[in-house]
């Protein structure tokens, strides 16, 4: 049976050869093994094979009894046992080819949740371009190692979004789409036809206000998905909104760079098939 123990200990010379030794007498195998140095103590994650029948306090009890202090210990598959610099590259080659699944990259990678969740976690907080907040989360508290890894992560996104030229902020020029704002919704239309279209629905409850945006595939990478979602987010703030909810497919590749173009703050997570992102705009003036 495989385990995933992380743990802290002193670092110093032959402490990990304390606990090597200890598992050895026990008959544990030390399948992989990563070490995270801190200022003062290191951070130990190890995938341990133990006998059949051990339970999760004899698991502890085996790295509590080599002098280090147990963070967390959960069963595993052998999926644990990736190596973990291919993973890495898997992950970057993912990104590139499409930057919106960042956030279930870096999740993956560090086996942490998107979703929130209740109870005490630890929250990894990664900013795009100074725009776009991406979170994860999970029980065992991130290490420094892995905060500079997922913001390396973080900054690849922006260099490969700025290789792709971004949609840039919506500039008239002759034969754009005209953009009509009635209340809660925005349209563009070009030549009497639409091109696309933002709603913004009020909810009954404190949850921000949802967003439904469209574009014609035509008129895609021409700053009108920009342009209506800067629109519709002006019209949400004068009826009073202080923050929108956007979502839409995973894998669509235009809503990161749409959010980053229009100059705003988002909270971006991707659960399932669905990618939302939430964006602040108590900032905003209506138009």
């Amino acid at each position: 049976m495989l385990w995933r123990v992380r743990a802290e200990t002193v670092d110093r010379p032959g402490a990990l050869a304390e606990l090597a030794a200890a598992c050895g007498r026990l008959g544990v195998n030390i399948q992989r093994v990563q070490v995270f140095p801190g200022a003062d103590a290191a951070t130990i994650e190890l995938v341990l094979q133990v006998p059949q029948d051990w339970r999760p306090a004899q698991v502890r009890e085996l790295v509590a009894g080599a002098g280090s202090s147990v963070v967390s210990a959960v069963p595993v598959t052998t999926a644990a046992l990736e190596d973990q610099p291919t993973r890495y590259i898997e992950a970057i080659r993912a990104i590139i080819a499409q930057p919106a699944t960042f956030p279930d990259a870096v999740a993956h990678l560090l086996d942490a949740d998107i979703v929130p969740r209740e109870g005490p976690v630890d929250v990894l907080e990664m900013t795009v371009k100074g725009s776009a907040t991406i979170q994860v989360r999970r029980d065992p508290p991130f290490t420094e190692t892995e905060r500079a890894r997922a913001m390396a992560l973080a900054q690849l996104v922006g260099e490969v979004l700025d290789t792709q030229g971004p949609p840039a902020p919506h500039v008239p020029t002759a034969g754009d789409p005209d953009f009509v704002t009635d209340g809660l919704v925005v349209s563009a239309l070009a030549g009497g036809k639409l091109a696309g279209r933002a709603e913004a629905t009020q909810p009954s409850d404190d949850e921000p206000w949802a967003v439904d945006l469209w574009v014609d595939p035509a008129w895609h990478r021409r700053g009108v998905g920009t342009q209506l979602l800067a629109d519709i987010a002006r019209a949400a703030r004068s009826a009073g909104a202080e923050e929108i909810a956007l979502t839409a497919p995973a894998d669509s590749k235009a809503v990161l760079p749409m959010v980053l173009a229009a100059g705003m703050r988002g909270r971006i997570r991707m659960a399932g098939e669905s990618l939302s992102v939430r964006i602040a705009i108590s900032d905003l003036r209506g138009a």
